[in-house]
């Protein structure tokens, strides 16, 4: 399956001043594969060093870091010759040997020739757990879930995955029933690479919620691995708590719903944590809708999201179908699906930072972006709804050069805003 990040790494390795490149990423969404499959296309060997229960390679790093040491160290290890820009060095889990991260920083100084790419499924845990990280030293690539793009590519429906990179709003328009069709199909199966190659090798959506849920207890086992018997319970609860969050009307995440009396203080250390791992992000509000956005970011009031909309789905037990037919009992929690898969694909897709802007609890831009100079807000309808009441007041209020509602409809211009389909979201 094609990923987009495959040309920021062909990108990358023709830099003039190439430092060694940390991929971060949760688990499961395809570090590794990436790795080695950018290795096997770009570079004639690939030496692949895996940190995780490998104590002779975590050895080779505890003494000085001699370069030439190391490198013998890794040849011997991957028996492939490693030479300079004919090899990719992949240094595999490498939060499990922290030194080996402090290593990056003298592969840049006195062996830049080499090419080392390194990923680890705790990584942002691990450096802030203490880890000597060599700043300003490596260059750093985020790897999210498949987007839509990338998940209509894998079912085969490359043309129409061109067609939204090209912005071709009429033809996007006259196929508009298969990109709805293939929408409700992604909004169950989500972007984790597994539950993809899944469906696209036995087309089973059962098999697929199987794998969603697998992906979710080994998050959980990831939780009492890795973090104390104090804070376990809490990331527990703040993880536990992310769908019953994006159920209300208002997303912006309250502690109180996390357990009665919780307070931002108690929370703050487990909600840091799973930042770290990947698995959650956050979508700040703005006290005013203003350039910069992040001179205005109200650190303390913010939306919570999971890193895929797939897993969403998965951790509520929604079945296949009140997601890909409707369903009554399942119009209240479409609208979070929505704004989940909105989110997710303005962070893995478009340069732009989702922040939201409220004025009030009633009078809420679902998010706001920062695009060429302007302040865009974005309206989410999880149908083909047209009413806008809180964009039109906030657009009465502030004159922006550009308003967006993304729904269900066609692309349309009308003379305060843009309505862009969901489906092509990605193209603001």
């Amino acid at each position: 399956m094609e990923r987009q990040i495959m040309e920021e790494l062909i990108l990358w390795k023709r830099k003039k001043n190439r430092k060694p490149l940390i991929l971060k990423g949760a688990r499961q969404v395809g570090k590794t594969w990436i790795m080695k499959e950018f290795g096997v296309r770009q570079f004639k060997n690939v030496a692949y060093v895996n940190f995780d229960r490998n104590s002779r390679m975590q050895r080779v790093f505890e003494g000085d870091f001699d370069i030439r040491s190391i490198i013998q160290a890794i040849n011997i290890e991957t028996k492939e010759a490693v030479r300079p820009e004919d090899t990719l060095i992949i240094f595999d889990e490498i939060q499990e040997a922290p030194r080996a991260i402090s290593s990056l920083k003298y592969f840049c100084e006195e062996a830049p020739e080499y090419a080392v790419v390194a990923a680890g499924s705790l990584l942002g845990v691990a450096i802030h757990e203490g880890t000597s990280f060599p700043v300003g030293k490596v260059d750093m690539l985020d790897i999210y879930p498949m987007n839509y793009r990338e998940f209509l590519a894998a079912m085969g429906e490359e043309g129409l995955a061109s067609l939204l990179e090209q912005k071709n709003y009429t033809m996007i328009d006259a196929f508009s029933e298969k990109y709805i069709r293939w929408l409700k199909l992604y909004y169950y199966i989500g972007g984790m690479p597994e539950a993809v190659a899944s469906y696209v090798d036995e087309g089973d959506i059962v098999e697929v919620r199987s794998i969603q849920k697998a992906i979710l207890e080994m998050y959980e086992d990831d939780f009492s691995k890795h973090t104390d018997k104090d804070m376990l319970p809490r990331i527990r609860m703040v993880w536990n708590s992310v769908p019953i969050q994006l159920a209300k009307e208002n997303r912006k995440f309250f502690f109180g719903q996390i357990k009665e009396g919780a307070r931002a203080r108690d929370f703050e250390t487990a909600i840091e944590w799973l930042l770290d791992c990947g698995l959650i992000s956050k979508a700040y509000r703005v006290q005013k809708p203003a350039i910069p956005l992040k001179a205005y970011v109200e650190f303390s009031v913010f939306k919570i999201f999971l890193l895929d909309v797939g897993l969403l789905g998965a951790m509520s037990d929604l079945d296949a179908e009140a997601i890909l037919e409707g369903s009554s009992i399942f119009t209240e929690f479409k609208g979070a699906l929505t704004e989940q898969y909105v989110h997710q694909q303005l962070v893995s897709d478009t340069e732009y930072i989702p922040y939201y802007y409220s004025a009030s609890s009633h009078n809420e831009i679902d998010f706001i972006i920062q695009c060429r100079g302007q302040i865009v807000p974005i309206e989410i309808k999880a149908e083909e709804n047209l009413r806008s009441r809180s964009l039109k007041a906030y657009c009465d209020k502030f004159h922006p050069e550009t308003a967006v509602r993304t729904s269900m409809a066609a692309y349309r211009e009308q003379d305060w805003l843009v309505n862009i389909p969901l489906y092509a979201v990605m193209t603001i």
